[in-house]
């Protein structure tokens, strides 16, 4: 097979979540086990931080990757799900992995594809792992996909662990409460490792000081350590003032993340670095300084409060759940803007009632669907939309959607596309 049917043959041969739910989910790490033990367990020969929670994940990890790649270390990074490029999941200092890397690796899996029948998501783990210590990476930074207990990813034995934030996604896997959740988030603890957590949460702490207190692993909450003075947007650049707690120190950070959602993910990302110098080798400050500023650019990272088109201003970005779009709206009260259109788009399993809630009353909407099984009737969509008296039209695809913005939006207006993750590869596409 070349590079497009490989890929194909993962996405039609394989259960994937993306594409079907939750009967795609496998509720244990057997065929990840099985699949790395076929390629010779090469998550036991890197080094790796592992990122879970709930919003947030990409940004820390690219963030992360951003600054070990400015210090030098060859830096492996495993994200999902991607955009465009199956092989932006899988990235060695900004470089997508090679198609004919994925095309000999599936080759030699298939033996193993057969007897095991792994889901998309877990062959695509046991690909990430054998490729970073294949090339000897220093580090391999790992988000999960879904959770944290049961992910595939969590077969790793990590130096770091981090834990962004907890709300409500993916219920009918993780769980009904935040409790729930931060249960299964929990799961990626490990004895002895250093656990930093992004967003101290009252009513869910408890769930991380035991489990962190049942393996002996070092917990550190990010406000304790770095504390947010203020932040501003500048020159397309995201301006931060911090303060190191144990030092007394005030200083800025400016990053080309450019949302004030991406303020927290900083600090996060600060903290668990204020956690590794205190553990491993030394990372300088100016280091860490220079990654952060240039985290899209030295990561390949997009989709998140990402301008795409100017005169109207377009953007895109993946926020789909409860806590995103709040992020979303808050960012939307820093832009300014005359009209403001919202292409949306949600999958059948979401509660989409309590997003529609927090949207935007005074925006015009265009509701379409993605070209995928588990998609919500672009038809059902705006029945719900409707009921919240919400102004909006319905269209086949995202391509006539973001037309027909277009071509109601002024050159002042701001066109956000939003709500998942399915259509924005159409939308680059355009």
């Amino acid at each position: 097979m070349d590079y497009k049917k490989t890929v194909e043959y993962l996405y039609t041969q394989l259960p994937m979540f993306s594409k079907t739910g939750v009967v795609a989910f496998k509720k244990d790490l057997h065929n990840t086990i099985k699949l790395c033990e076929f390629l010779g367990n090469p998550h036991q020969k890197i080094k790796s931080v592992h990122i879970a929670g709930t919003n947030g994940k990409g940004s820390t990890a690219h963030a992360l990757a951003s600054i070990f790649q400015s210090a030098g270390y060859k830096t492996g990074l495993y994200t999902s799900p991607h955009i465009v490029d199956f092989r932006e999941r899988i990235k060695i200092n900004g470089q997508l992995c090679s198609e004919e890397f994925i095309v000999e690796v599936v080759e030699l899996l298939l033996p193993a594809i057969k007897e095991i029948r792994p889901s998309f998501f877990e062959i695509t783990v046991a690909i990430a792992f054998h490729y970073f210590a294949s090339r000897n990476v220093d580090i391999a930074i790992i988000e999960t996909g879904l959770g944290g207990r049961l992910d595939s990813t969590n077969i790793i034995s990590p130096i770091l662990s981090i834990i962004t934030n907890i709300s409500y996604d993916h219920q009918a896997i993780l769980g009904n409460t935040l409790q729930e959740i931060a249960g299964e988030k929990a799961g990626i603890i490990k004895a002895g490792t250093p656990v930093i957590i992004g967003r101290k949460q009252e009513e869910i702490v408890s769930v991380f000081e035991l489990k962190a207190q049942q393996v002996s692993a070092p917990l550190y909450f990010s406000d304790e350590l770095i504390e947010i003075i203020g932040y501003e947007i500048r020159n397309k650049q995201l301006s931060i003032e911090f303060r190191n707690k144990k030092e007394q120190r005030n200083f800025t950070i400016d990053t080309d993340l450019c949302a004030i959602y991406q303020v927290e993910n900083i600090r996060t990302v600060l903290a668990a670095m204020t956690v590794f110098n205190q553990y491993y080798d030394k990372v300088d400050f100016d280091r860490i300084k220079n990654g952060l500023a240039y985290v899209q650019t030295q990561t390949n990272f997009g989709g998140r409060w990402q301008v795409i088109e100017t005169a109207p201003k377009v953007v895109i970005d993946v926020g789909h759940n409860e806590d995103g779009i709040i992020k979303i709206t808050e960012q939307l009260e820093q832009e300014r803007f005359e009209k403001l259109h919202i292409i949306y788009s949600a999958v059948k399993d979401k509660d989409v009632d309590k997003i529609i809630c927090l949207l935007p009353e005074n925006a015009r909407y265009y509701l379409t669907e993605a070209n995928m099984e588990r998609k919500m009737p672009v038809k059902i969509l705006q029945e719900k939309f409707n009921k919240y008296h919400l102004s909006n039209n319905i269209f086949e695809n995202a391509t006539l959607a973001l037309q027909a913005a277009k071509l109601n939006a002024a050159k002042e207006d701001l066109i956000l596309v939003v709500g998942s993750f399915f259509i924005l590869e159409e939308i680059l596409h355009t």
